[in-house]
């Protein structure tokens, strides 16, 4: 099953200093059906103005991964903790048993990302807060499927998260396949930048696609692509 969700028909808000959309219900926006997908709470595509940003605000107990596209993020939180995450590299953020953090955008261009949550696992619930930022270049992606974040076994290399997920990234070439495993499991996945045909559905830019019941994902590039996938339970 496939279902598409054209980027047209996302819900969001405008703010100024942030435009956002929102895949699934969030804030004012609420859409039943909607709501998650799996493990997949949220799926936020930020636009975020130079010299502004979130201030601090609370979480507990949630998965948060900022996935930057364009621009810098640079984050603050109540462990200590400070970072500075380009375009191309990602940040985690384990919500656990509370935090506080920030998010600004202090460079002189804007900011593009996605900021993706997760629900841990059940049995993973209350544990201690943690945040942590990789490089991943976007060449290491090119052609291949790249695990940026994941709590499944032996993705030794990728950003740890408490939750039975992944987070993926690849570049795939125009005219280029590029297959996935997906075992059945949920995904969902977008184009940051490009246009895909998945099941002979066309996905452009920015669109989402909802996938289940699919034992190998088979995804064919119309345009030089960068796509993001979360697979989950």
């Amino acid at each position: 099953m496939i279902e598409l969700r054209p980027f047209d028909s996302l819900g969001g808000a405008n703010h100024g200093w942030l435009d956002t959309k929102f895949h699934f219900s969030f804030a004012d926006y609420f859409e039943q059906s909607r709501l998650h997908w799996g493990a997949l709470r949220v799926w936020n595509d930020d636009h975020i103005a130079a010299k502004s940003g979130f201030p601090p605000h609370p979480h507990k107990d949630m998965e948060i991964i900022t996935y930057v596209r364009e621009g810098a993020i640079s984050h603050r939180d109540s462990l200590g903790n400070e970072g500075r995450t380009e375009a191309g590299d990602v940040q985690v953020m384990s919500a656990g048993s509370g935090i506080q953090h920030a998010e600004f955008n202090l460079e002189d261009e804007d900011c593009r990302l996605f900021q993706i949550w997760i629900l841990p696992d059940k049995d993973k619930l209350g544990r201690e807060p943690s945040w942590g930022a990789k490089p991943f270049p976007k060449d290491d992606r090119s052609g291949r499927w790249v695990t940026l974040a994941s709590g499944r076994d032996g993705d030794n290399d990728a950003l740890p998260i408490n939750a039975d997920a992944r987070v993926l990234g690849a570049t795939i070439k125009a005219g280029e396949t590029l297959d996935y495993d997906l075992g059945g499991r949920k995904g969902y996945l977008v184009p940051a930048t490009g246009k895909l045909e998945i099941g002979g559905q066309l996905v452009n830019t920015r669109d989402g696609a909802a996938l289940a019941d699919i034992d190998t994902l088979s995804v064919t590039a119309l345009e030089d692509s960068e796509v993001v996938l979360v697979e989950t339970a």
